[in-house]
């Protein structure tokens, strides 16, 4: 029974390292870049590579969700008309 609590404990610990909420996109962008590079790179072992993935995921989610509420407000400060982007 001792060692199922072990386990049990490094599987809370990982359940709520992958939901800590970014401090900010530039943070989820980066922290994203580098979970990327390190699938690519092909070398994890089998459960960090889920985690990674499960990582990357709620990363993306709160990315898109971010550059949604920035576009809905640029909306709002453009009387709900989008106007292209003329910057680059």
């Amino acid at each position: 029974m001792t060692a199922s609590t072990p386990s049990k404990t490094t599987r809370t610990s990982r359940a709520s390292t992958a939901a800590d909420t970014p401090a900010s996109y530039e943070a989820a962008l980066a922290e994203l870049e580098q979970l990327v590079g390190q699938l690519d790179a092909g070398q994890l072992p089998l459960d960090q590579l889920l985690t990674h993935y499960q990582r990357g995921a709620l990363l993306l989610s709160f990315c898109r969700a971010r550059l949604a509420a920035v576009e809905q407000q640029i909306q709002q400060l453009d009387n709900g008309e989008l106007k292209p982007w003329e910057g680059a």
